[in-house]
């Protein structure tokens, strides 16, 4: 088997596993995503998650999905995607169709009603954990916590729909980037393009 086959089988198999573990959709998935594909396969780097799970929430389908199929196509192209993507998705399927057949018959189930009590605070923390993992890669320095804290003033008091809270956010980075730009400010993508830069003129 060679070593393309054994990553894909990789890809396939963490998805495979993070499925069943991950209650409360695709953001309950990020702290698992990030130490198995950060932390222990090194796959990726933190600020790489935190922007793959923007872009697959940004877009339409289900974030775990979505951003299965990014994750799998940054580490190994098409073919990683469909491996994540497929994956993520049997054991989803297979949990779902189970537990449809269990809460039609059990869902007035005292035993049952109180173990969702305690799952939902459960999903609420995987959820808020994920957040704060994800501030190191998107809360960079005073600017983008302003846009952080407005956006949740946004979403708390005028009930912003999420599809423009995104556009307002992609329009307020290149904004405030190309007013930095103006105003010789450095920022973080002015260390990345010099990074880019060395390492091509490294190969030249």
């Amino acid at each position: 088997m060679t070593k393309r086959w054994v990553l894909l089988f990789e890809i396939f198999l963490t998805f495979f596993k993070i499925a069943p573990i991950t209650f409360g959709g695709g953001y309950a998935m990020i702290p698992v995503i990030e130490r198995e594909a950060v932390e222990k396969k090194e796959w990726l780097k933190q600020e790489e998650v935190t922007d793959l799970f923007a872009l697959a929430g940004s877009i339409p389908g289900a974030i775990a999905i979505n951003s299965a199929t990014f994750i799998g196509y940054r580490i190994a192209g098409v073919a990683g995607a469909l491996a994540a993507t497929i994956g993520v998705m049997i054991p989803t399927f297979v949990i779902v169709v189970c537990l449809s057949i269990f809460y039609l018959y059990f869902q007035d189930h005292p035993k049952v009603e109180a173990a969702f009590e305690g799952i939902r605070p459960a999903v609420v923390a995987l959820i808020v954990f994920a957040a704060y993992k994800m501030r190191k890669g998107a809360v960079v320095d005073k600017t983008t916590f302003v846009v952080a804290a407005s956006s949740v003033l946004l979403l708390l008091f005028l009930h912003v729909h999420p599809a423009i809270m995104i556009a307002l956010g992609a329009a307020t980075g290149i904004l405030l980037i190309g007013l930095k730009d103006k105003f010789g400010v450095e920022t973080k993508i002015d260390d990345q393009e010099q990074n880019v830069d060395y390492f091509m003129g490294a190969d030249i």
